[in-house]
């Protein structure tokens, strides 16, 4: 990408990567016109801009602070007050754990971000895996225990352990940054990740508890493994950015060398004394408090390396010591993302590595594929039995559209034919062939799929049903059971089941196009399209609807 007269947002932008990030977009040859520097804190993101304008020169820089995997109402506030509030709880976990509604993308900080500034390519250098594996949910889980033990849980613990889960959070950010980049028409993501051990093993010597290694230090690999392949079906995602993930595998380091008052988050450590020794049974009791305060902080010479704090010369040199976690600078990292925002490959993008390892279609299963099919077809046609769906697949949309399809074809002789049908009229056949056909009605109920009468006020349904009104997440007296129709339930309604006469419609109008074009027999040929004159068949229907409707088609192989 030419980033001349580009907006760049750096998420992460007061962070030692992110700052780096920064130095190296403002002194390339052509830099962005804009800069959107985006970090936790206020007076941070204001004193990394402060510190760029040395290196400036016409690009403009802005700010804007906030933790974004939050909605905008409380993203500025601290974790603890949120959490502390039953009416903010309630908005964060209607948020992560409803449906991801338009209210809940306006809502999200990162989504108004994105779409306020409408960036050309965003680098995140946000270590999420730390933000949501480092809130311990196993400390959390055994607290919980122990108060439903005790018969001391109450809604609050419940709600409060339930925002610490890591899935939930990782996901619901992955739906929303992959909506907000599409709709903001970012052409560049790139993610700079983390491995979660500083590219050590299970014998990693550094943790957090008596474990080697923690819980919580597995579930930062893990959840960082789970981002990678996130951002892998994302790099899949048509009309989606580029996407790539540069993964350090050390410890990143460093932002300067001083002396001067030792902080650990931010806050100088004070300085307290203990000159008596104190007997062990009462050193450790609830409001014990043996030191004295010297009235100063604690002082030293130390090396900043970003996220992991200051460390003394002993520990950096324990550290990065060769065989242990080593290191790697955060300009170095800044260079590779800089050549793959410009386009030049650096072999170091886990999504890139991703595609060139995994195990895609081959030739040999579509030449398999052929004769399955035709398999399936002589054992039909055998045994006078057309299966269409048995739903184990998982979407039940996919068993409804099929059924839809194949009443359809029952019902028509041509793809040309059904376009030309009243839908009214249509679902009337359907609603008969479906009374006088007892083997076909009593599939798709038992299957697990409703189906809607066309007067939309009756339906046939079996003992198990896939989709349910309370599934909706709309449980009342006042509920249109009708409104999870579309996700599971054969709809013969004529305004719902006619909608496949307009699909059939606009398979003769594409079919229309492609004879016209000056290419319609060469190898950009769609071999696959459907023609007037076919007969309906229900997987090829399904398919259309995949790929062109919900624009669900594969890009990469």
């Amino acid at each position: 990408m030419d980033l001349a007269d580009r907006t760049v947002m750096l998420l992460g932008g007061s962070g030692l990567v992110g700052h780096a990030v920064a130095r190296r977009l403002l002194k390339a040859p052509q830099p962005p016109r804009r800069l959107v520097l985006v970090a936790l804190f206020d007076d941070e993101v204001r004193a990394a801009a402060k510190s760029l304008e040395p290196y400036r020169n016409s690009t403009a820089i802005e700010v804007e602070s906030g933790n974004v995997f939050m909605p905008e109402p409380v993203a500025r506030l601290d974790v603890s007050t949120v959490m502390a509030s039953a009416e903010h709880r309630a908005l964060l976990l209607g948020d992560l754990l409803g449906d991801l509604t338009e209210q809940v993308l306006e809502r999200n900080l990162l989504f108004q971000l994105l779409l306020r500034y409408t960036p050309d390519a965003v680098v995140d250098s946000i270590n999420t895996a730390t933000a949501f594996a480092y809130q311990d949910i196993f400390q959390s889980a055994r607290e919980l225990l122990d108060q439903a033990k005790h018969g001391t849980a109450n809604q609050a613990a419940v709600e409060q352990h339930l925002l610490k889960l890591t899935m939930p959070q990782l996901i619901r950010h992955a739906q929303i940054i992959t909506e907000g980049l599409r709709r903001a028409g970012t052409k560049a993501y790139v993610k700079i990740g983390t491995s979660g051990t500083g590219g050590m093993g299970f014998n990693i010597p550094y943790t957090h508890s008596e474990e080697r290694p923690s819980r919580t230090l597995l579930t930062k690999s893990a959840v960082a493994g789970a981002h990678s392949m996130l951002l892998f079906l994302l790099g899949r995602t048509p009309d989606a950015p580029a996407t790539v993930e540069v993964k350090p595998t050390a410890t990143i380091a460093w932002r300067e060398v001083a002396y001067g008052p030792v902080r650990r988050k931010g806050k100088p450590i004070p300085l307290v004394d203990c000159d008596a020794p104190v007997p062990i049974k009462d050193a450790f009791k609830a409001g014990a408090r043996h030191w004295r305060e010297l009235g100063q902080s604690l002082h030293g010479v130390y090396i900043d390396v970003g996220e992991n704090g200051l460390f003394a010369r002993d520990e950096f040199e324990t550290v990065t010591a060769l065989g242990q976690m080593e290191f790697i600078t955060p300009e170095e990292v800044a260079d590779y993302v800089m050549s793959e925002l410009q386009g030049r490959a650096t072999g170091k993008d886990v999504v890139a590595a991703l595609d060139a390892a995994t195990a895609g279609p081959t030739y040999r299963a579509g030449i398999l594929r052929r004769n399955a099919i035709g398999r399936l077809r002589a054992l039909e046609e055998r045994h006078a039995h057309r299966g269409v769906a048995y739903e184990m697949l998982g979407p039940p949309r996919l068993t409804k559209l099929l059924y839809e399809a194949y009443l359809c074809r029952r019902l028509r002789s041509s793809v040309g034919a059904l376009a030309q049908t009243d839908p009214k009229g249509l679902a009337a056949e359907a609603y008969r062939l479906l009374q006088d056909d007892a083997p076909l009605r009593q599939h798709i109920i038992s299957v697990g799929l409703p189906i809607v009468a066309p007067d939309g006020k009756h339906v046939l349904r079996g003992s198990f049903v896939v989709v349910t009104p309370v599934s909706s997440g709309a449980a009342g007296p006042d509920c249109d059971p009708l409104q999870v129709a579309p996700r599971g339930w054969v709809d013969l309604r004529p305004e719902q089941f006619g909608v496949w006469v307009k699909r059939a419609a606009a398979m003769v109008d594409e079919a229309e196009r492609r004879a016209a074009g000056p290419q319609s027999s060469g190898s950009d040929f769609d071999w696959n399209a459907i023609d007037p004159g076919d007969p309906i068949e229900p997987s090829r229907f399904a398919t259309w609807v995949f790929t062109v409707e919900e624009k669900g088609a594969r890009i990469k192989r």
